[in-house]
């Protein structure tokens, strides 16, 4: 099922007002409604080509399980969505290739890549993430990051030691405690949530974050959720009038309309006989 009409997205990435190259990179299938971003690492080519396989990897790998229609079931062994499954595997594979690489060509040593992905399925999505790219989530009046940054300052945050508060202003911020390409194998965390109707969700790179406070963030999407495109604009906008001091990338996804996935005759008797 074509997810078109029913879920608009836009996506933005602009280099900033410090940095000479762009090492994040977006990508995205908004028929299947996935939307990719990482964030390299890693020096002058490097960090581009760790985010470029990430950002390919995961698109090539979701695309491809989406033409098999593996995303119609509930995993039976972890209860998990399909989509979250082939996210993860993806991300896996994505972290397998840039690692590979990196040992291999002498100008990518030491590369890496944080990313965040979601896919959108059966009026709910599946994010998965890496590192301090971020998802976010307008819904109403309420704004709420659903990713937790894997970096130093966020376990001293969860171990007391900083408040939510004093995380936001901390200059040590960008210490990342996983990322691909970084070691032979990774974790991904993987989250579903529902969606509904006139909900706006946003992935960025750190470029956003550092230099925009999450109110201004929810005040941007609330003022200007009319266009995602110059929601996105505005955004960047924001975080190069602050400095810019990093590469930022913004995608940004709204739900139209319910995207129910249609059930085939099997699972509506598998579900007859559950209920």
């Amino acid at each position: 099922m074509s997810l078109r009409g029913k879920i608009n997205f836009a996506q933005i990435t602009d280099t900033g007002r410090v940095r000479e190259h762009n090492e994040d990179a977006i990508g995205g299938m908004p028929d299947i409604g996935l939307m990719v971003l990482a964030d390299g690492m890693g020096g002058y080519n490097a960090g581009e080509v760790a985010s470029g396989i990430a950002v390919e990897t995961v698109t090539k790998l979701a695309s491809e399980a989406h033409e098999r229609e593996e995303l119609n079931n509930v995993d039976p062994q972890s209860g998990m969505m399909r989509q979250s499954i082939i996210l993860r595997d993806a991300i896996y594979r994505a972290n397998k290739i840039i690692f590979q690489t990196a040992q291999s060509q002498t100008h990518c040593e030491g590369m890496g890549t944080t990313i965040v992905a979601c896919m959108f399925y059966d009026n709910r999505v599946s994010i998965a993430h890496v590192g301090d790219s971020r998802a976010y989530r307008l819904r109403g009046g309420q704004f709420d990051q659903l990713t937790l940054d894997h970096s130093l300052l966020q376990e001293l945050v969860d171990r007391g030691f900083y408040s939510a508060e004093e995380a936001q202003r901390s200059t040590n911020r960008n210490y990342v405690t996983r990322a691909l390409g970084v070691e032979p194998a990774v974790e991904v965390e993987v989250h579903e949530h529902d969606v509904l109707p006139d909900d706006v969700y946003l992935l960025c790179s750190d470029g956003l974050p550092d230099m925009v406070e999450d109110e201004d963030i929810h005040l941007t999407i609330s003022t200007f959720n009319a266009s995602l495109d110059v929601v996105g604009q505005q955004l960047i906008d924001l975080a190069n009038n602050q400095g810019g001091r990093d590469n930022v990338s913004v995608m940004l996804a709204q739900i139209v309309e319910p995207f129910a996935a249609k059930k085939g005759l099997l699972v509506k008797i598998a579900g007859w006989f559950s209920s």
